[in-house]
């Protein structure tokens, strides 16, 4: 497989935008743990390899169990998951899937059973920008497997 274009390189301008807006996710209260098990939910649904790549490592590198991210697939089916964890991926399941349903009334009442209004918000933009890096990654065929989280380098 080779990619189409780096991205990086042809438009650092979309990259130096796509790093501020994920720069926001510094800015809210949620566990690193749960930022990584969204983007590897949303990545399993859009079939981003090279973000299944970097997130499944990242998570590993942060602590997250193999179990947890083997399961992710099968969430519902799984007892890993911690209830404001299912709601939460339940919503990026939603979210990523919005033309099929929107986020339904229920759904949106279940996510604020554990968060409030602005981590609502704060999730549903977390969910956005990692289908916007999946989308970018797709479009462009980034290659996975050589990415090393942070930690590791």
């Amino acid at each position: 497989m080779e990619p189409r274009l780096n991205y990086a390189k042809t438009n650092p301008g979309i990259l130096k935008l796509m790093m501020q807006v994920e720069e926001y996710k510094t800015t809210t209260e949620f566990d690193q743990k749960l930022m990584e098990l969204i983007k590897i939910r949303a990545s399993q649904i859009n079939g981003c390899a090279f973000c299944l790549d970097m997130h499944t490592k990242d998570a590993r590198a942060i602590g997250e169990t193999e179990q947890r991210i083997y399961c992710l697939n099968a969430w519902r089916e799984s007892p890993f998951y911690s209830e404001p964890e299912r709601a939460a991926l339940a919503l990026t399941e939603a979210v990523t899937f919005i033309s099929e349903n929107g986020v339904p009334d229920d759904l949106y009442e279940q996510v604020l059973q554990h968060y409030s209004e602005t981590q609502y918000m704060d999730l549903v933009f977390l969910i956005i920008t990692i289908n916007s890096w999946n989308r970018l990654a797709i479009s462009t065929t980034s290659v996975p497997g050589d990415y090393q989280p942070q930690s590791s380098k």
